[in-house]
């Protein structure tokens, strides 16, 4: 992408920081999917958790990995859209809707 004399890059980055982050961010996130697993079963909605907190580690990964600002930035919006759209996961309840937008401001 090139806007003038503007060239964005989107790229990631691997180092030492990034590594141990790396494995923390999967490792945490591999538990909180084996328990998720079993606490949402047979539970309306399962795809769709499933698909938001999916979302949310990829942006964990993007902010923990990024090489530059605009990546980095990416992973931010990305971590609070995901925290929005998980905290307020039971939409039926309005106390979950208000903790949701609560949050996301």
């Amino acid at each position: 992408l090139s806007i003038g004399d503007f060239a964005p890059n989107f790229g990631l980055q691997l180092d030492g920081l990034s590594l141990i982050m790396l494995g923390m961010v999967t490792g945490v996130g591999f538990l909180i999917h084996l328990f998720a697993s079993w606490y949402m079963r047979g539970e309306e909605g399962f795809a769709r958790f499933f698909s938001y907190f999916n979302l949310f580690i990829v942006s964990m990964l993007l902010l923990v990995l990024g090489d530059n600002l605009l990546v980095l930035f990416l992973g931010w919006e990305g971590v609070g859209l995901c925290s929005y759209l998980l905290i307020g996961f039971y939409y039926k309840n309005p106390s979950n809707g208000f903790a949701a937008i609560k949050a996301f401001t």
